[in-house]
């Protein structure tokens, strides 16, 4: 990119459900969508259209060899990554990559290796971590208002999961997945503890299958053990649902309990606080704004991008860093498999 400009040149990979808030949030930001390609040739001419992008590609090579973006955006199911991230690489091209990441933790290691090799940015598109309430959340245990942590606890419950057609309207490749439950949205989790409380160093696992019509498990429990000292507990039901107005909003209910008091997510982004010995509970006012995915997260992170490759601000989620979330996946399978804790060093 020339350094005068003060625009990057982004091109994306893939039209699927969730493009739509990518390139609704690039739309929003100091970027030029340039070009899209997709294996869909319908599905991208009408994504062009949507979004004023100028040129559409057949494919990621001669959108590449033809366009050179300073960033590419790919947005393609995880079978694709590792070969979309050599082609960048081989083009010196930045890339952005949604999750889950790769098919394996072997193919993410290579697609890092790739990345390192080639002198480019590999940067993973977790978005859970950018979510309003988790930032607030994070200059709320910052100040101590918890005093020493001593456990935290998430329920998942989105209520999507029930009956023959689930995920079918959305993201039917879910109903594919041979791992499902942990891979595709217990790692969004894993990422945000992470992002909270530091790093993970025992993963314990019990994981089911509740419903038929899908391959691979849909709920279970799994207990975390911290660097710090601190217990996690993340329970996942992919069926059942929680109290709230979007209950794909927040996904469920978060509760962070210290010597100081008890932190609560609710499942309509409400931060409540009830101090130690007390019984009332206080409303965190906070500022966020209900759009698109997730309190607009995802603007929120490829805004983190742009800052970071315009003005060198820090950079989170990269390849490398990712790394982590996946041994914790890893970790969480072989826990159910082998029924025991794994530790990771």
């Amino acid at each position: 990119m020339d350094p005068t400009e003060n625009r990057l040149k982004v091109a994306t990979l893939g039209c699927g459900y969730f493009s739509q808030f990518h390139h609704a949030a690039w739309q929003r930001l100091p970027v030029e969508l340039i070009a899209v390609a997709d294996r869909e040739a319908k599905v991208a001419e009408a994504t062009a259209t949507q979004y004023h992008i100028p040129a559409v590609y057949p494919d990621p090579a001669t959108l590449l060899a033809t366009e050179q973006p300073d960033l590419l955006d790919i947005i393609t199911p995880p079978v694709t990554h590792l070969p979309f991230i050599r082609l960048a690489a081989e083009h010196g091209v930045d890339v952005i990559c949604q999750k889950p990441f790769t098919r394996s933790l072997e193919e993410a290691e290579t697609a890092v290796q790739l990345a390192e090799a080639a002198g480019i940015r590999l940067i993973i598109h977790e978005n859970f971590r950018f979510q309003p309430w988790y930032r607030a959340l994070a200059r709320l245990l910052a100040n101590n208002v918890l005093g020493e942590l001593y456990g935290v606890q998430f329920r998942l419950r989105p209520g999507d999961g029930q009956g023959p057609e689930a995920y079918l309207a959305r993201q039917p490749s879910f109903q594919q997945m041979p791992r499902f439950l942990i891979n595709e949205t217990g790692v969004h989790l894993f990422d945000v503890f992470r992002f909270l409380f530091g790093e993970i160093n025992g993963v314990f696992a019990a994981l089911r299958r509740l419903n038929p019509a899908i391959q691979g498990e849909d709920a279970g429990h799994i207990l975390l053990q911290f660097s710090s000292g601190l217990a996690g507990h993340f329970d996942g039901n992919r069926l059942a649902d929680h109290p709230a107005t979007n209950r794909r909003l927040t996904m469920g209910e978060l509760s962070i309990e210290g010597s100081a008091g008890e932190l609560v997510l609710t499942g309509d982004a409400q931060i409540m606080l009830r101090r130690f010995g007390e019984d009332e509970w206080l409303e965190h006012p906070y500022a966020w704004d209900d759009i698109g995915f997730g309190g607009d997260c995802v603007f929120r992170l490829q805004q983190h991008v742009v800052a970071h490759l315009l003005n060198g601000a820090p950079l989170e989620n990269t390849g490398r860093d990712y790394l982590r979330n996946l041994r914790l996946v890893a970790a969480a399978y072989t826990s159910a498999e082998e029924e025991r804790l794994v530790r990771l060093k």
